[in-house]
């Protein structure tokens, strides 16, 4: 009886870590604007398969890359192409950045809710950003000086709108950086004179989406270019992707996958 149950044990045991061995981990890190995306979709993907665990997190799409470059991360979020020094450091390492577009993106100007400004040209978002232009009144707002709010130079987002909007100037030097999205949002909420940009994604009713040049942002501007600060958004791999990796980025790819990019209010591919 004794030998019994300590065969019976040692099954068991054997079982359990042969059923440990199937589970799978799946690293995802980058960008947080593509953070909501990678979130949900990690979510509905791990209850479609309960033997894989998807970890995420948002460190910036610099920081994801090189992670993915010193394979500490499987798959990297990024809201803007690899630079020509991330592709060529990777190489070095034995690493082919290859890019899986998985969702559109306009970044829009916004301000407080009691801001009595709807609108804005890219001209003045310009000046505004350089420091040309200090005071609301100057755009036909109160007689306040401006508190603009930017992201830090590592930020995708900060790199879109420097070229897309400041067009290379450099932020005026008494800006507020923010980490994130969502430290943006939160600091224009919390005062009546900021101006800041954000991810389509991250709007809420705690601030208001400025018009540029008379254009509003929506899903269809995005996607037919008209909005004047729209990109696409990646997921990099090393390479063409394989195992769970690959599923990964074929469930986002997938109608289910770019209902859930619409869900979470970035602007589906397909």
């Amino acid at each position: 009886m004794k030998n019994f149950i300590t065969i019976l044990f040692s099954v068991l045991f054997v079982c359990l870590m042969t059923g440990l061995s199937y589970a799978e981990n799946l690293r995802i890190d980058g960008s947080t604007t593509v953070l909501p995306v990678a979130q949900k979709a990690a979510e509905v993907f791990m209850k479609k398969n309960p033997d894989v665990k998807v970890f995420v997190s948002g460190s910036g799409s610099g920081t994801g890359i090189k992670a993915l470059i010193d394979r500490t991360t499987d798959i990297a979020t990024s809201s803007r192409e690899a630079k020509d020094k991330e592709i060529s450091a990777a190489k070095k390492k034995g690493i082919t950045l290859t890019a899986h577009t998985v969702a559109l993106d306009g970044i829009v100007p916004v301000v407080h809710p009691s801001m009595k400004i709807d609108n804005i040209s890219l001209e003045q978002l310009r000046d505004i950003y350089n420091g040309k232009i200090k005071s609301w009144k100057e755009i036909g707002g109160p007689d306040r000086p401006i508190a603009v709010v930017s992201r830090d130079t590592s930020s995708g987002t900060y790199e879109v709108w420097e070229e897309k909007v400041l067009h290379k100037d450099r932020v005026r030097p008494d800006a507020l950086l923010v980490a994130s999205n969502g430290q943006a949002v939160q600091t224009v909420s919390q005062n009546r004179y900021a101006i800041g940009y954000i991810g389509i994604g991250y709007t809420d009713k705690s601030v208001k989406v400025l018009k540029i040049n008379g254009k509003s942002a929506s899903a269809a501007t995005v996607r037919d270019g008209s909005w004047p600060v729209a990109r696409p958004l990646f997921m990099y791999t090393n390479g063409k992707p394989a195992g769970v990796i690959a599923k990964f980025i074929g469930f986002v790819l997938s109608s289910e996958g770019q209902k859930i990019v619409n869900e979470v209010k970035y602007v589906s591919i397909k």
